[in-house]
């Protein structure tokens, strides 16, 4: 009865594997991964969820597939599970299909892409994978051409949504599918209505299939249809269309209602100025949508009379722009507004829902006498009108209102208004009002404002980004982030990096974001973007010197750019820019002497910047660096924090070869032997001095300043090294190798011994496998085994061998006791 679902659940898995052979991805590495899949059961007939005997299976799905090296799943974040449960496979699948899709096809002689393994797809997957294709921004001339295989990839429920897309490869592409719905609101490339209409009406069954059309912001073209001898009326199947933000005329509003079943019609801000053309529909018309209406030349009483006649209406809008509309304008509208709401329960007596949003001479008095006439009712729009507090409203259970009286009425408002900017900046004024002195987390709030955001049309509108990521600082400061669900965290924190690439100008947006990203929390532990975030904020940091920002702007870079990959590291680290930008704050500092969070939170970054990345060290080389990190180790000669953030950039330098030359200064050589030598110095600053020190010991060649220096900082290093107790940080063990060669002096030795067996002895079993894969371990049993090691050393050498050996029988023998036998 089911075997439908497993079916498709086979495709999919089948269509990835499918996939990974074809592309032939290299086969360096293996990695395996685990996805949690939920099937819901669907009734076979009608592929609705089961209502009588609904069962969900969660099935762990082991995908093992050969990919290329590096840090992350070429699958990228899709594969994380949120807080809503696992992905669906089928999203994770078409993902990974968009982000190959070159790999995938082949291309035509007009350029077009077309699949070069076309299986027949489950008709469902077909439209989705179109979706998400327009979600992802990939959808065009080129790409939409894999739709050209109407027979393999057949479409019903298309979206070209935002798409720039042309009129010839929209004719070519999905006119021939039998299509039954088609989204193409703010379609670019020259795509016009006219362009749309005709060519889903070549299509025979289109004429009678299609249900829905969305052409909202799209240029009509009526005259080009008429003389093409081609209307709305020759889809004869229609029963929704949307019309809005188009040059709609009432010519075309007349052949619009002769539509024989047309159910749902939205004409909000066209060029409409007598819909005297709904009566043609007024016995199947149940939605109708006019927001914004501002060219309509009818009297109250011939429009109210209009809408009267409107028998099988349910749902009316009626609101207005209040931003646009001046007191002395929308008297007519107002007018009409008035007499419908206490006017005779006979008009309209199918009607359950009202929007009259935005009608700012809308009573109280007059609310609730359309409340009191109307049982039935189940939505009322009242933003922006003043009348949301009528008391008649909090007694209507089953009654949903926008408004701004209370909470619910404004994430309502955000809810349904995504589409109206001057609705949603109303909602989100009050929002704020509402969030400035929260104290308990609200997810459900920031769910409903990150929704509104994604979906706000158009997506990119100041008014409502700056008070929106004004919002998001309200709700996720101190540590009410911390009870978020980390999926919705990685959302909204997506909507600010669009924020601030939206607006890079305006320094309030750019301030509302940065205070929002200022998080431990979210910067260390919420997976999204940190490469483009910290892009995004070194841009603006080209051209903005506000003093509380550069601080917040350093803080989000510092924390940022340890979290990077070792490839986006390296191509930050090429940017001259932030090396000189970050070095002229910490000359600034240094200068007044200051020691603060801005001056560390460079510091920082500097050395995270430049952690085995020679292109980073030449650059900070280069930018005069040097002399300005001497000088700081003198002026802050007290100051562990600073003193240790620099030695372990110039620690960093010191591992690059080629660049230990640069180093070879006797006055900053000493400066740092003392630094070594002082036990009054705390444990940290003392190791990078003696990690410096024993980098540049450890290359002869590279090492100019006489023998004498050399012999006494190899003694200092090993003497200071044996007084040492902890220490602690984050580790990786490939700049100790060379220094670990039978051929070294001891002090550098011991330098690379010591913290190895200190990181050792906090965490053997998380550390063992780093060292064998780095080759540490083999290093460590030549000193061992070599006659000449310093007896230090090979104690030290000894004890880490040890403790690696003792680990390693530990979890072997804990696996042969956990593991089943066979009987």
């Amino acid at each position: 009865m089911y075997s439908w679902v497993t079916l498709e659940f086979m495709f999919l898995l089948s269509f990835l594997n499918s996939f990974i052979s074809f592309t032939k991805l290299p086969s360096t590495s293996t990695t395996s991964f685990k996805v949690s899949v939920s099937l819901r059961c669907f009734d076979r007939r009608s592929r609705t969820p089961a209502t009588s005997r609904r069962v969900t299976r969660s099935l762990s799905v082991e995908m093992k597939a050969c990919y290329g090296t590096g840090k992350h799943c070429p699958l990228g974040e899709q594969w994380r599970v949120d807080a809503d449960g696992p992905q669906a496979l089928c999203d994770l699948c078409l993902a990974q299909v968009c982000s190959s899709l070159e790999a995938l096809c082949s291309r035509r002689t007009d350029g077009s892409l077309g699949l070069s393994l076309a299986p027949v797809f489950p008709q469902e997957m077909a439209d989705q994978l179109l979706r998400k294709m327009a979600t992802k921004g990939i959808l065009n001339d080129t790409t939409v051409g894999i739709f050209q295989n109407y027979k393999e990839l057949r479409l019903r429920r298309a979206s070209i949504r935002r798409c720039t897309v042309s009129a010839e490869a929209f004719r070519l592409a999905l006119c021939p599918h039998r299509l039954q719905e088609l989204d193409a609101a703010w379609a670019s490339g020259g795509l016009t209505g006219a362009n749309i209409v005709s060519g889903l009406a070549s299509n025979p069954d289109c004429r009678s299939s299609l249900r829905r059309l969305f052409l909202t912001g799209l240029h009509v073209d009526w005259e080009s249809l008429v003389e093409d001898g081609v209307g709305f009326s020759s889809l004869q199947g229609l029963r929704t269309l949307n019309m809005a933000n188009t040059d709609l005329t009432d010519a075309a509003l007349e052949d619009i209602c002769s539509l024989p079943q047309l159910e749902s019609l939205d004409i909000s801000c066209s060029a409409v100025s007598k819909p005297t053309a709904l009566l043609c529909c007024k016995n199947t018309l149940r939605s109708f949508i006019g927001h914004k209406l501002q060219q309509l030349d009818m009297s109250p009483i011939r429009c109210l009379s209009v809408l009267s006649q409107l028998h099988t209406l349910r749902h009316l809008d009626f609101s207005e722009d209040h931003f646009a509309v001046d007191d002395s304008d929308g008297k007519d509208g107002e007018e009409t507004v008035r007499q419908l709401l206490e006017g005779s329960a006979q008009v309209l007596p199918s009607l359950v829902s009202l929007d009259i949003s935005g009608r700012k001479r809308t009573s109280e008095a007059s609310v609730r006498a359309f409340v009191e006439a109307r049982g039935g009712l189940v939505f009322l729009g009242l933003l922006a009108t003043g009348a949301s507090s009528c008391e008649i409203l909090t007694s209507q259970r089953n009654l949903k209102v926008t408004g701004e009286a209370n909470e619910n009425q404004v994430c309502e408002a955000l809810r349904r208004y995504r589409d109206r900017e001057c609705f949603i900046r109303e909602a989100l004024l009050h929002l704020y009002n509402l969030t400035t002195d929260i104290d308990k987390p609200r997810p459900d709030m920031l769910k409903v404002l990150r929704i509104s955001l994604g979906d706000a049309e158009p997506p990119h509108l100041l008014h409502i980004h700056l008070v929106a990521t004004a919002c998001v600082f309200n709700l996720t400061s101190q540590d009410l982030a911390e009870a978020m669900p980390v999926c919705l965290l990685t959302s909204t924190v997506t909507q600010l990096l669009i924020a601030m690439e939206s607006f890079p100008s305006h320094q309030q947006v750019q301030k509302n974001c940065l205070l929002a990203l200022c998080s431990d929390y979210i910067l260390q532990d919420i997976p999204f973007d940190k490469y483009f975030a910290a892009m995004l904020v070194i841009n603006w940091l080209r051209t903005h010197e506000d003093p509380t920002l550069q601080r917040m702007a350093v803080a989000v870079i510092s924390i940022l750019v340890a979290k990077l990959s070792t490839e986006e590291s390296a191509k930050l680290g090429k940017d001259v820019f932030i090396m000189k930008q970050l070095l002229a704050i910490v000359q600034q500092k240094a200068m007044a002497g200051a020691v603060d969070s801005t001056l560390k939170f460079a510091l920082s970054a500097l050395w995270n910047l430049t952690d085995e990345m020679p292109t980073a060290a030449r650059n900070f080389i280069e930018c005069q660096g040097l002399g300005l990190y001497e000088e700081v180790l003198e002026t802050y000669y007290t100051e562990p924090s600073i003193q240790q953030k620099v030695l372990g950039l110039l620690n960093n330098i010191a591992e690059v070869e080629g660049l230990q030359g640069d180093l070879m200064e006797e006055g900053l050589l000493e400066h740092i032997l003392s630094l070594l030598q002082d036990s009054q110095v705390e444990v940290g600053v003392r190791y990078f001095a003696g990690g410096t020190l024993a980098q540049l010991a450890s290359r002869p060649e590279a090492w100019t300043l006489g023998d004498e220096l050399h012999s006494n900082t190899v003694k200092q290093l090993h003497e200071s090294i044996m007084t040492w107790n902890q220490l602690r940080g984050k580790w990786s063990f490939r700049p100790f190798c060379p220094l670990l060669q039978t051929w070294q002096p001891s002090g550098v030795q011991l330098w690379a011994v010591w913290a190895i067996h200190l990181v050792c002895g906090q965490n053997t079993s998380h550390y063992r496998s780093m060292m064998e894969k780095e080759g540490v371990t083999e290093l460590l049993q030549a000193l061992a085994a070599h006659p000449d090691t310093h007896s230090d050393i090979k104690e030290l050498s000894d004890s880490i061998l040890l403790m690696v050996d003792q680990q390693q029988n530990g979890s072997a023998s804990t696996k042969n006791h956990t593991e089943p036998q066979n009987s």
